[in-house]
């Protein structure tokens, strides 16, 4: 029997789309989930019903979410969740925002490449 081949890391890719901080938490949100409600979303990203349309529109434009209509009793509910296409480029953002802090927090190989500030070079 073959052992199972590990998933494949998504390479580092930043994405515009889903960077501002309140499309970036609604994707979080659904990359935890199989499917969320509306109102959960509108809850956890204290966001306005309109407001919460809209961020969900644009990234089902995108292909990143789709959404399903369901009657529950007499009213419609609305639930989100991401697309194979949204999760890949939701770990690519998430990858290359770690590759960002990574390469941010590495001691340089070299001290005197480092810049320093005048205030530094003059405490020296």
């Amino acid at each position: 029997m073959t052992p199972p081949t590990p998933p494949v890391a998504p390479a580092p890719r930043f994405d515009e789309l889903i960077h501002p901080s309140t499309r970036l938490t609604l994707v979080a949100t659904l990359a935890a989930a199989d499917w969320a409600e509306f109102g959960y979303l509108k809850e956890r990203l204290g966001l306005s019903d309109s407001a919460l349309s809209k961020q969900l529109t644009t990234l089902e434009d995108a292909g990143y979410i789709t959404t399903e209509r369901r009657l529950a009793g007499a009213r419609r509910k609305l639930r989100a969740r991401l697309t194979p296409t949204g999760r890949t480029a939701f770990a690519s953002h998430v990858a290359a925002l770690q590759e960002i802090v990574a390469t941010a927090t590495q001691t340089p190989a070299d001290p005197a490449a480092e810049p320093a500030s005048a205030q530094e070079r003059q405490q020296s």
